[in-house]
């Protein structure tokens, strides 16, 4: 375990080295949301394949570049692309540069997603707060021998998603007019699209929405520490009575679509942390 704890330091030292200072908010862009970046002032950029330690994004629509940007006087860590446990990486990889953040001073961390709605009132292009979620991964990010350094062996996850953050983007989306849902998101193994009974599963359990990512993140921003919100972008419709046959194109399009109104908010959130 001391091995990670080397190897944040490591990475954390390299980004400090190249300019990377001075975030107090980092944001992870997912599926299709790019065009925050045009909305900030990049000062700095770097690929993830120049980064000590960092995994490297191989999904579509995942541009893999780390960038220092600003937005008046707040500087943000803005990650495009994620990394998933479909394309082969540990938890452990996947949740890495969470912990470079916190040790880069990071104490907010934004996220965003593609999801398909389950819930019926959920239609293509809706925003959805997450409230709350449940995790069907099959890896946890913090199995294995544990350091006290990294945080708490068991943290606690009543409440994975920050409440004033929430608020705080509850409260944007109405200043802004932007239609902004709240619900349940649960992450599966993926890549496979779910199946008519594992979306009415999914259902039952409790979800409102289904996604392949976000929560590894989650649960690792906890144990160290970090305020956490989430806003997925509703890029399917998963109605099991009535499924239609969805290609990943449409779902990138989509998120595209929904792209403007969440940078939008997202940006209006940061200037009020």
């Amino acid at each position: 375990m001391n091995q990670i704890i080397e190897k944040i330091a490591e990475t954390a030292g390299f980004l400090e080295e190249k300019g990377f200072t001075g975030a107090s908010t980092a944001i992870v862009l997912g599926t299709g949301l790019g065009t925050f970046i045009d909305r900030v002032e990049v000062l700095r950029q770097i690929p993830y394949n120049d980064i000590p330690h960092f995994p490297v994004s191989t999904v579509e629509s995942h541009k893999g570049k780390l960038s220092l940007a600003k937005i008046n006087d707040k500087k943000i860590l803005i990650m495009q692309g994620r990394f998933h446990y479909y394309e082969g990486y540990s938890m452990q990889q996947i949740t890495f540069p969470v912990r470079v953040f916190k040790k880069l001073g990071v104490t907010s961390l934004l996220l965003s997603n593609a999801a398909g709605g389950m819930n019926p009132e959920y239609k293509k292009g809706d925003l959805v707060l997450l409230t709350d979620h449940i995790n069907l991964q099959p890896e946890n990010p913090l199995r294995g021998v544990h350091d006290a350094a990294l945080g708490p062996r068991f943290p606690n996850m009543s409440e994975p998603y920050d409440i004033r953050l929430n608020k705080l983007f509850i409260k944007t989306a109405l200043e802004l007019s932007v239609p902004l849902k709240q619900g349940i998101y649960v992450a599966v193994p993926g890549p496979n699209l779910e199946t008519r009974a594992e979306y009415r599963f999914l259902r039952v359990i409790g979800a409102d929405m289904v996604g392949m990512s976000t929560v590894p993140e989650v649960i690792v921003a906890n144990q160290i520490g970090l305020q956490c919100a989430a806003v997925s972008v509703i890029t399917d419709e998963c109605d099991p009575d009535n499924l239609q046959p969805v290609k990943i194109e449409e779902i990138i399009s989509v998120a595209a679509k929904a792209d403007q109104k969440l940078s939008t908010v997202f940006k209006m959130v940061i200037e009020q942390l």
